[in-house]
């Protein structure tokens, strides 16, 4: 049996896409497709095929967080996800708290749909409300209610999740500052114990950009945007929570451990068409990220060849073995230059931002000896504090972050 593993692949977080939704939001350019829903069971069999490749190349290590995304996890039936998690026990060694989150929208699942979750071992729900507006939902191309969105948090909790996040958004086309603060309302009358905001970005390509640019759509106000970042910042420090990240706010204890993986720059992996993974290398030698083909139709096309074929040559090296991969469609070396940059854009994300310490014992040597007249100039500027041996944003970091990250490339 090949083998590639190494001492810091031994323990990894999962990421499972899932690329079905009912219908595709105006701003979302996610690797997501409306009706091929046909091609559900084909995918869930393709995807549990992909998984027990990963847990034979990689020597079953252990997952400490899984988390299914997408597209709509919740819009898969309940026994795909049953089967999925099945797999991931199969092929990997789950431990034994590890954090499973489950993305679902609400309208998608009932008391039973629930039940079936928690049986399969998802125990933390993320949420997809975006908003507590009826017109802005309608304008997001959502197909839940604002009273729907609430009603569904209850029910996840009534049904026995302790672990629940809601996902809300600002800076939108036609969205106000009281429509905001009412939304804010509606969050905290829920309390749930961990809340994403995200500020609208227009992408490229998606039919929003396109609204906006024709003029059909009013372009949003990036001042209004900021405004609504700092109320909201304001009312999640008075209800007690911890503003642990840039776009994230937990009660106690309740971080995202899947996110954290990411923002701590740790090892992924990541399956179903268009997911990425990040595995880093042997020491003295670089790590990897990769992806995977788009399509779904040719990821569960590929995946029906002998596990043989699946896998390639097995007298190649690490690179060349991710590369034969049948579903995989690219390889990136991450030498440390880039590696450190990265540790350094994701980390400073985070409310504890770079702790020196845990910095010199990856890269061997803090992070003044390869960023000094940076971080010189970060501080002078009040972009960026050092203290209590960590490098952190200050709340004007905060507001200019990808200014700050753009500095260590």
């Amino acid at each position: 049996m090949r083998d590639v593993t190494t001492q810091e692949t031994r323990r990894i977080s999962l990421y499972v896409h899932v690329p079905f939704c009912e219908t595709k939001c105006p701003y979302c350019d996610f690797n997501t497709y409306a009706r091929i829903e046909w091609l559900m069971p084909s995918y869930i069999k393709a995807l549990v095929r992909e998984i027990g490749l990963w847990g034979r190349l990689l020597g079953s290590p252990t997952v400490h967080t899984v988390f299914l995304g997408g597209g709509t996890p919740s819009y898969l039936p309940s026994e795909d996800i049953e089967k999925i998690m099945a797999a991931v026990r199969v092929d990997f060694v789950l431990e034994g708290d590890a954090e499973i989150t489950m993305e679902a929208n609400p309208g998608d699942f009932d008391a039973r749909k629930l039940e079936s979750y928690l049986a399969a071992g998802v125990n933390r729900l993320s949420i997809g409300v975006q908003s507590f507006d009826d017109g802005l939902l309608q304008k997001l191309g959502r197909r839940h209610s604002a009273k729907g969105a609430g009603d569904a948090y209850r029910m996840a909790i009534d049904a026995g999740f302790d672990n629940v996040s809601i996902d809300l958004m600002y800076g939108l086309p036609y969205q106000d500052a009281g429509q905001w603060e009412s939304t804010l309302d509606k969050m905290s009358d829920l309390n749930p114990v961990h809340v994403s905001m995200y500020c609208l970005t227009l992408e490229g390509g998606t039919p929003m950009e396109q609204w906006v640019k024709s003029g059909r759509m009013p372009e949003p106000d990036p001042d209004l945007a900021a405004d609504m970042y700092l109320s909201a910042q304001e009312r999640m420090r008075e209800q007690g929570y911890r503003h642990y990240e840039i776009s994230n706010w937990a009660k106690t204890g309740m971080e995202s451990r899947h996110n954290l993986t990411y923002w701590r720059n740790e090892p992924y992996l990541g399956v179903g068409p268009g997911a990425h993974s990040y595995m880093l290398g042997l020491k003295g030698l670089p790590g990897y990220r990769f992806f995977n083909l788009k399509s779904p139709r040719d990821y569960i096309e590929r995946l029906n060849a002998p596990l043989d074929e699946l896998l390639g040559p097995s007298d190649v090296d690490m690179k060349e073995t991710i590369e034969n991969v049948a579903v995989v469609d690219g390889v990136e070396d991450i030498d440390k230059d880039l590696e450190m940059a990265e540790t350094m854009m994701m980390g400073l994300r985070l409310d504890v931002g770079i702790e020196v310490e845990t910095f010199r014992k990856r890269f061997g040597g803090p992070p003044s000896d390869y960023y000094g007249e940076t971080l010189d100039d970060l501080v002078t500027l009040g972009l960026l504090t050092t203290d209590d041996g960590s490098l952190r944003l200050t709340h004007r970091g905060r507001m200019m972050g990808n200014q700050v990250f753009s500095r260590f490339f």
